[in-house]
């Protein structure tokens, strides 16, 4: 984790490093951010995200997978990903899942997620609600592993070991009106006995987020520094430094990252988008009012990306079979960014289903 010489690199460089590496000038129909997995919350927006990118939905499964969350990742992948999410070890997997509700059972660690993934394979021959395949979790995991619900007069499975096992189970997930539905993935492949190939993740996650720290990556994959620690593929990295702050990324990206310039362009991200999930948000958005704009914890907005920067917010209502855009710049856009907009408008009309698109930018 240490370089021969310090490297000293600007935020804008990492900006534009980054928006390069996210496939936005939409050259291919798969970019290389997909080994991250699109996330999928609110419903419906990893298909704005893959609109973004010019990317196809063609070989992709909605799962869940890094902290619980629905992912879009591609199928072909899934057996991989299951390994390289398995806990490396108990300590690892109680962290994951220990909370007030099951804090005995979560001592159970990776035995917690392997009986719950196998609760899943036996209960899950077909479609069925989330709710239907709770139940059946839940009666089948050792007790430990629910909590008594009062509102329900029933006892639950733990919905963050629940969400997190899904994919040992290899269950796919899938929105159906205002619910949830749960199937066996078309691509099969063992409950994982141990861990293989994180390292690849925290790859995946400095080449297209980076550079960045163990600390950083563990937040996004939803575990500990220590764990990631253990698997940082150290030989495999460059040092850099941005604004003071140590970091790393792969070295096979460094050159990229030294020659990186801004690009010409308009992208209208969703909320979750792999751009927005970069956990150096300050780094993103240096002003904090606009950062807690961006990443409300609930109800967040869209983000409107400009060149490499972040530069105001957008939200979408459906209206008869149209929709109304309003984007909220943080400064005035210029006539032809404002152009750029009503045309990425469009873009994120026909993701949506809609057949016309009424942009009102405000201010």
């Amino acid at each position: 984790m240490s370089s021969a010489r310090r490297v000293e690199v600007s935020r804008g460089q990492v900006l534009a490093h980054r928006v390069a590496a996210h496939g936005f000038d939409r050259s291919s129909p798969a970019p290389g951010v997909l080994a991250l997995g699109v996330q999928d919350t609110p419903y419906g927006s990893a298909q704005l995200a893959l609109a973004a990118r010019g990317a196809s939905r063609e070989g992709l499964d909605l799962v869940w997978s890094f902290r619980g969350a629905p992912h879009l990742h591609r199928r072909a992948a899934l057996p991989a990903l299951a390994r390289a999410l398995w806990p490396l070890d108990d300590t690892d997997a109680t962290a994951r899942i220990d909370t007030a509700v099951i804090r005995e059972g979560a001592r159970l660690g990776t035995e917690a997620f392997r009986v719950t993934a196998e609760a899943f394979r036996a209960a899950v021959t077909s479609e069925m609600s989330k709710g239907d395949v709770s139940t059946a979790v839940s009666a089948a995991v050792p007790g430990s592993l629910t909590y008594w619900c009062e509102r329900c007069g029933a006892r639950h499975v733990s919905g963050l070991l629940f969400q997190q096992a899904g994919l040992f189970g290899a269950i796919g997930v899938a929105p159906r009106g205002n619910g949830t539905v749960l199937a066996p993935l078309s691509t099969r492949y063992p409950v994982p006995a141990v861990a293989a190939g994180t390292g690849e993740l925290v790859r995946a996650y400095l080449r297209h987020l980076g550079p960045a720290t163990p600390a950083e990556v563990a937040k996004f994959l939803g575990t500990k520094p220590a764990v990631v620690r253990a698997v940082w593929p150290g030989d495999d990295l460059s040092e850099v430094w941005v604004d003071g702050r140590r970091a790393w990324l792969p070295a096979s990206e460094l050159d990229a990252l030294l020659s990186a310039k801004g690009r010409r362009l308009v992208r209208l991200l969703p909320p979750g988008d792999p751009f927005l999930q970069a956990r150096d948000r300050a780094l993103l958005v240096p002003d904090q009012s606009r950062e807690r704009e961006i990443w409300r914890a609930i109800g967040g907005p869209g983000a409107l990306l400009v060149g490499s920067e972040l530069v105001g917010i957008w939200r979408a209502r459906a209206a008869g079979r149209g929709l109304d855009l309003t984007v909220t710049p943080f400064s005035a856009l210029s006539a032809s960014v404002r152009a750029r907009v009503e045309a990425e408008a469009a873009t994120v009309a026909s993701g949506r289903g809609a057949t016309d698109v009424r942009v009102r930018i405000a201010g």
